[in-house]
């Protein structure tokens, strides 16, 4: 038995092909069989990696009485939010006018069969009553019954709630008026206030890992070290929350790289899904940090993040895979946890010595009170230090009984892995692996960049059209903001770390089919672009989420490219959007991280340093540049021989030596060809920026 959903390539979608529920794929087909036939639409939104999507699927739509109800009562759709975020981030801001919280996934909503208004939306629902929650089976049937009673107080209540998104993705503020830092003081005030001194992070359970957070901390704690340090400081708080996160449950200590989210507030215990967006975030804050602080605990944290995501997660053509499932052979975790007895199985007693403080082995289980999630618990120092060896043997101990845990482990079943291509999240990754690459100084981690490059644009991106997804050889889907304005930061990124002219005009046409499609007049960037499908709203993103703002990044990419090409429709764009998000970052000022580093750039313009030489030189001036961790610099070496460069970069002429062209906004100092006064110049300049 299988139903239209066997057609599509989304490994969501096709988990769900042979169920007796009557799916269909959003599509005209299915839009229109709901209005003909006059039923509303049952809309599940969901993803491959998502472990109450997969308990919801279990209970009710592999259940065949249930899926006759939902067969009978309505048009059943379902979608990959991965492939569709314009329709969950829809019908997720409807969830949150209807509950007054925010939603989740799976995303349940009942919708009317010709506006596609909703009825009514919710998330999980057990096929049972339990939880407090009525069984699914009678959600149904109310909801049908509603649908049939109501239609004119339905369609009342949608016209209502279109009209509120619609004014809520407006902008109040003056575009003339002047810009001012008050936003961004509060933000690090109301992070302060929310930081768990006791375990890192912000607030109670669930612990999320926020780098956009994060990436607003690392800035300030650069400003911070010209100011000295204090109680709950951007230092402070950064150095903690890092620590934690690589220290705890968060962090896979023999695999490498981080899983979703904690379900305690003390970073024990994971929901243990990896995504790709997630390792791609903190790939590069870790390796910044790394640089901030001279911890090279955090060095070794992003290195490991990047082997995972490139042996794990990188097809053998280039780009990038979505998620691995949290969930194998049925259980939660079951891939990633221990018993005692299975690691004395495969240590020998020296290491079983070293690892069990380590990993934390000697204490109670922390995971469902019979099973051992990893920990480190106790560094390779103190273990040193108490079994009086050297730091050298410790680590050397420790590197051997990782290595065979992590062979013993790969012999299980490993959880799924959702072998889509995202646009969106491949951006993040090569922007997260080239800042790794500088940091580290691998250049490993900027090939693999590349790969991904090429692969995106041969492709998913057609006749100068960017495509959102793909899998199983076919590309899906016209590109969201997210999509354009993620992989041109990458390129901005990359490009910083090695130069290709290609990659230059790739980011140039990705930024003006931004500008052509998405711009709104009055600042900023819907999430659609002018050519999508008609829906019932037209987003406007501004905060940070799971994954930054597409606004809040393309003001970043359109700030660096802007000043590189001195390209004013670029900045002008640039400070349309963050004058347009005034109003929303006012109000929460904490949620808009991304767009708030945007800000820091307009209200102090960065520093741009173009570097001109031979190949045998330039990798010496990079190097000075890559030392130091400057948030607001944007550098990029090119070779004396790459000629028609674009705009501002024609006038960065090769000389008969090394050149370097530094500028702070339109202020040029005089070319530098003396590398000693250079690398003076880039140890000496601050690194927020500021004068």
């Amino acid at each position: 038995m299988s139903n239209r959903l066997r057609n599509e390539t989304s490994p969501y979608l096709l988990q769900h092909a042979d169920n007796p529920v009557d799916w269909h794929p959003w599509d005209p087909q299915a839009l229109a069989l709901a209005r003909s036939a006059n039923k509303p639409i049952l809309l599940s939104i969901g993803y491959s990696a998502c472990h109450w999507c997969h308990v919801m699927a279990h209970e009710s739509f592999e259940d065949a009485a249930t899926a006759e109800l939902m067969n009978a009562l309505f048009i059943n759709i379902k979608v990959d939010r991965e492939e569709r975020p314009d329709i969950d981030r829809i019908y997720q801001l409807a969830h949150q006018v209807f509950m007054g919280r925010g939603g989740g996934w799976p995303l349940t909503a009942f919708l009317t069969p010709d506006d596609h208004y909703p009825i009514f939306v919710g998330t999980y629902f057990p096929r049972d009553a339990r939880y407090g929650m009525p069984a699914f089976s009678d959600v149904l049937q109310r909801i049908a019954e509603y649908a049939r009673q109501k239609p004119a107080e339905i369609e009342q209540q949608g016209a209502r709630l279109v009209r509120a998104l619609d004014t809520s993705a407006r902008s109040d503020f003056d575009l003339g008026a002047q810009l001012y830092a008050a936003p961004i003081n509060a933000a690090l005030a109301r992070l302060a206030d929310s930081f768990d001194a006791a375990n890192g992070g912000f607030g109670t359970a669930p612990k999320f890992p926020h780098p956009s957070h994060l990436e607003l901390l690392l800035n300030a704690a650069t400003r911070e070290e010209r100011q000295g340090t204090q109680e709950r400081s951007p230092r402070t708080i950064l150095l903690a929350t890092l620590g934690a996160m690589a220290n705890r449950g968060l962090y896979d200590h023999l695999g490498g790289g981080f899983f979703r989210y904690c379900v305690d507030a003390q970073w024990a215990i994971p929901h243990f899904e990896k995504m790709l967006y997630d390792n791609a975030a903190l790939l590069g804050v870790y390796a910044d940090a790394a640089v901030v602080t001279g911890m090279q605990k955090f060095a070794q944290i992003a290195k490991a993040t990047a082997a995972w995501t490139i042996g794990d997660m990188q097809a053998p053509d280039g780009g990038f895979y979505c998620t691995r499932d949290a969930d194998s052979e049925g259980e939660e975790g079951k891939y990633y946890v221990w018993k005692p007895d299975e690691i004395a199985s495969v240590l020998d007693a020296e290491e079983l010595g070293f690892a069990a403080p380590h990993y934390g082995l000697d204490r109670p289980p922390n995971f469902e009170s019979k099973h051992w999630h990893l920990h480190n618990v106790i560094s390779t120092d103190k273990l040193a230090e108490e079994f009086a060896v050297t730091t050298e043997h410790a680590d050397a101990i420790i590197n051997s009984a990782r290595s065979k845990l992590l062979k013993r482990r790969s012999q299980r079943i490993a959880p799924n892995r959702d072998e889509k291509r995202l646009a969106a999240w491949n951006g993040l990754l090569i922007a997260g692996l080239a800042r790794t690459a500088r940091r580290v100084k691998d250049s490993k981690l900027a090939e693999s960049a590349t790969r991904a490059v090429d692969f995106i644009r041969s492709n998913m991106f057609q006749h100068g059209e960017l495509m959102a997804t793909y899998k199983d050889g076919q590309a899906r889907h016209r590109a969201y903001l997210d999509d354009y304005a993620f992989l041109a930061h990458g390129l901005l990124e990359l490009l910083q770390c090695r130069f290709r002219a290609a990659d230059l005009e790739f980011a140039i046409e990705l930024l003006d089919a931004l500008l052509q499609r998405f711009a709104d007049e009055q600042g900023g960037f819907f999430f659609t672009a002018n050519n999508h499908e008609k829906l019932i709203h037209r987003p406007k993103p501004w905060m940070d989420e799971s994954i930054p703002s597409g606004n809040g990044i393309a003001a970043l990419a359109l700030q660096g490219f802007g000043h590189l090409l001195g390209e004013t429709r670029y900045l002008d764009a640039a400070t349309a959007t963050v004058r347009a998000a005034m109003p929303h970052i006012e109000r929460i000022p904490e949620a808009h991280g991304t767009l708030l580093r945007a800000l820091e750039n307009e209200l102090s313009p960065p520093d741009i340093v173009v570097v001109r030489g031979g190949s045998n030189d330039l990798g010496r001036w990079q190097s000075a540049l890559d030392a130091h961790f400057a948030p607001r610099r944007i550098s990029i070496c090119i070779p004396a021989a790459a000629d028609s460069l674009p705009g501002l970069l024609r006038q960065r002429g090769a000389a008969d030596s090394t050149i370097a062209y530094w500028c702070t906004g339109i202020v040029c100092d005089a070319p530098m060809e003396r590398f000693a006064t250079f690398a003076q110049r880039v140890s000496a300049a601050p690194v927020d920026g500021s004068r």
